[in-house]
């Protein structure tokens, strides 16, 4: 196990580049942690990776394994285990064959790396699969094959550039569960590149989530799903109302804002949020937070109903609030009365412990 340490790395793939691929990034990830960077698409998390790996060298900054600077270093010296979204397995070759590739590399006795491939195989529920070619395995078979080729060299890290993404549903749900497992027994130190919210939270000791190239917030799964640091976070880590209302009081923990409509309601708020009376607040409202009243109720928002959406566990609906920004505001529902329509007048009543104010 050994920790990673990014001090202020960015990246520019051309010096004409408007904007950094990577910009100004500073973080540390413990050893034997799995940490995940989450974003969409052009964030900058794989490029991040890359760097990491020691693809890419970063314009600026630096990056330490250990405390040992490895800015520079090759990606063959860096001792890494690499898992790609596309997996890279040679298809003339048997499992067994790819499982052992890193070891011939590195000539390993033949004798040893028999033991460690049969080792690696038993990890990843593969035994048996040895003499296999790689178009006679599923999907999730071959992933498992790449993640097993990356820890039969025992790496100090491993990386993994979004693995699951080729796979089906049910099978993510089930593989990602398989490489928290494994990664747990073997203890190394892992760094995990996905777009999956659900992805991120089921498998992360922390999660970096990024936007344009920077770092918005770094904290635990709970942490950045009910402390989101701003309006991206928020509406990005599953999903959640962000609505501006006017602060009528405010203390160093606590923000209280006006209903639309009438009524108030405290807010959780970060230290040195900086708001006071008078000032308008973002405050982040999960749809699971938000319960259903009647429209004459005290201090609830007012709304009428323009979509409803049974999904089994819960029913969706999206509510009209009628603020000057055509706010629409999205809940889900467990019990639901089965009069309430589209067309229907409804109030919210925002759960007070539940709210956060973040930062636009």
């Amino acid at each position: 196990m050994i920790d990673v340490e990014l001090e202020s790395v960015s990246k520019r793939f051309a010096r004409s580049a408007e904007a950094a691929a990577v910009d100004d990034v500073t973080l540390t990830i413990g050893a034997g942690e799995f940490f995940t960077l989450l974003g969409p698409s052009g964030c900058g998390k794989t490029t991040t990776l890359r760097m990491v790996a020691g693809f890419y060298f970063p314009t600026v900054g630096h990056i330490r394994f250990g405390g040992q600077d490895v800015t520079r270093l090759a990606p063959n010296k860096r001792d890494t285990g690499m898992v790609f979204q596309n997996y890279a397995l040679f298809p003339h070759m048997t499992v067994a064959q790819n499982v052992a590739y890193g070891l011939k590399v590195r000539k390993v006795s033949r004798a040893d790396t028999s033991r460690r491939v049969a080792e690696a195989l038993a990890q990843v529920h593969l035994d048996g699969y040895g003499a296999r070619r790689i178009d006679e395995l599923s999907g999730g078979q071959q992933q498992r094959v790449a993640l097993a080729r990356a820890l039969v060299i025992r790496p100090r890290m491993l990386l993994l550039d979004e693995p699951l993404s080729n796979l089906d549903a049910k099978l993510r749900e089930e593989t990602r569960t398989e490489i928290r497992r494994i990664q747990r027994e073997a203890g190394t130190t892992s760094i995990y590149v996905t777009h999956d919210q659900a992805e991120a939270m089921a498998m992360s000791d922390r999660i970096a989530v990024m936007q344009a190239g920077r770092v918005q917030q770094i904290g635990t799964p709970r942490e950045v799903y009910h402390q989101p640091a701003n309006a991206f976070v928020a509406r990005f880590i599953g999903r959640s109302n962000v609505l501006s209302l006017p602060v009528t009081t405010a203390d160093a923990t606590r923000v209280e804002v006006a209903l639309p409509g009438g009524g108030h309601v405290a807010a959780g708020a970060p230290d040195g949020h900086g708001l006071r009376a008078g000032d308008t607040a973002l405050v982040s409202a999960r749809p699971e937070h938000i319960a259903l009243a009647g429209p004459d109720d005290p201090d609830v928002i007012r709304g009428r109903v323009t979509a409803l959406e049974f999904t089994g566990m819960a029913t969706h609906l999206t509510v009209d609030i009628g603020t000057e920004d055509g706010g629409e505001v999205t809940v889900a529902a467990v019990d639901v009365p089965d009069r309430v329509d589209v067309g229907d007048r409804v109030g919210l009543r925002l759960s007070a412990d539940r709210l956060w104010v973040v930062r636009p």
